[in-house]
């Protein structure tokens, strides 16, 4: 067997310049600060908004009285802040004028809520995946520029020193000539089972939860956390999950879309009521790679090496990036040593959230793009959703990505976009 050579945390961070969280913590302007979403990510991110202590938070925004209960008083207790409390984004920005605005609403939200914010003039850091549909994705890209705003995605992993470290690994050719890359998660045990329907819970504006979505009876399956799971909301695993993995290669690479998508998959253990698939594989043609894609959230067990990550296959070797278990380079030749580091990760829920807000000021300051740009995030989520566009059609499409249209495929095209509900009008 091998030896395993295990890189220090000094040694990583001696070589990284991506990570700037002390200088911006310490000194610069105080942005008046709001959140969008005040459930637990959104949380998670004001949580290290507050920490930098470089923004006033002035106003909160949810459509659950429970989740703006609790995040009104964990203001309270770090800072000495009061925000006010709206249930209507819109009102927010055209009230509070925030000159940063938190984006962490369910994905269907995201579109509407980060576009309103930068036209009111606020720099946003919204969550991942940015959009719905990959229209809406060029909409915000087209109103980040329009506006000249910063806008920081919640791909945190670019700013992880395990990860950066393992890029610059593969940029410089020390695994040789990568012609496939496989992204995963394998998670679950034997699928879930049917939540019934229920009244909407005293507080909870669930028709404004739905908003520019289908409007479907409410299901507590969904609220807080379960929307991910439910297409008319988000789109499954491959975006929540996926878009990590999917920037990973983009950042590699230096391409920006696949040429073609195909995907296959279904239900098939779990019985809730949720309608994205338990599994699923895609296959994206790039100039010079093949990436694939595949997730399981059932028969999670410990017969694979790795439970979730991207395996990058060169010539000279294998590179594992993943989360709570770093990177680890498995060399061809036998005699070789197994390079690994340990991940870096920030409590709680081992996250590199700091460092991401840092970059976010720094650019704000700056006038740069952050590391997360929009674009880079519209690119990532494009890829999610052309493989979901594809489960959906049952066929491969072609992509053109300069254009990001499906040439001569009117079926497919219309999936660029959907309707929207009532009152809500769809971004361009």
């Amino acid at each position: 067997m091998n030896r395993r050579h295990f890189l220090t945390s000094s040694t990583a961070l001696a070589s990284t310049t991506a990570l700037p969280r002390l200088a911006v913590a310490q000194s610069g302007k105080t942005y008046t600060t709001a959140l969008i979403g005040a459930g637990w990510w959104g949380g998670n991110i004001l949580g290290e908004a507050m920490a930098a202590k470089r923004s006033k938070i002035v106003g909160i925004c949810d459509v659950d009285d429970q989740a703006l209960d609790a995040m009104q008083s964990k203001v309270k207790q770090l800072t000495s802040d009061d925000p006010r409390r709206y249930k209507d984004f819109r009102e927010l920005v055209a009230k509070e004028k925030p000159e940063i605005v938190i984006v962490a609403t369910p994905d269907h939200w995201h579109p509407l809520a980060a576009i309103a914010a930068m036209e009111a003039g606020a720099h946003v850091y919204v969550e991942k995946p940015i959009s719905h549909t990959i229209r809406e994705g060029r909409a915000m890209v087209n109103a980040a520029r329009a506006a000249n705003r910063v806008v920081q995605v919640g791909t945190h992993r670019r700013v992880s020193a395990h990860n950066i470290e393992a890029i610059k690994f593969l940029k410089a050719g020390k695994a040789g000539k990568i012609h496939m890359v496989r992204c995963f998660v394998h998670s679950g045990g034997r699928g879930g089972e049917p939540t019934p329907n229920s009244e909407v819970p005293a507080g909870l504006d669930w028709d404004m939860w739905c908003g520019p979505a289908p409007l479907i009876p409410y299901n507590k399956a969904l609220h807080p956390k379960g929307f991910r799971m439910h297409l008319d909301y988000a789109n499954g695993v491959i975006a929540d999950w996926g878009i990590h993995w999917f920037d990973q290669v983009l950042w590699w690479s230096e391409e920006k879309s696949p040429k073609s998508a195909y995907s296959a998959g279904g239900r098939f253990v779990d019985r809730t009521m949720m309608n994205a698939p338990d599994a699923q594989t895609a296959t994206y043609q790039f100039t010079d790679f093949i990436l694939e894609w595949e997730h399981r959230r059932f028969a999670g067990n410990n017969s694979e090496r790795h439970p979730l990550g991207a395996y990058f296959y060169g010539t000279e070797g294998v590179m594992h990036i993943g989360w709570q278990d770093g990177f680890t380079f498995y060399p061809v030749n036998a005699k070789a040593q197994t390079i690994h580091m340990d991940a870096q990760l920030n409590l709680p829920d081992r996250q590199n959230i700091r460092e991401l807000w840092g970059d976010f000021l720094t650019a704000i300051d700056t006038g740069r793009r952050p590391v997360c740009d929009i674009e880079y995030g519209h690119q990532a989520t494009v890829i999610s959703l052309l493989g979901n566009l594809s489960m959906k059609l049952g066929r491969s499409v072609k992509w053109d990505g300069a254009k990001e249209e499906i040439p001569g495929d009117a079926a497919a095209n219309k999936l660029l976009a959907r309707d929207y509900r009532g009152e809500w009008r769809y971004p361009v």
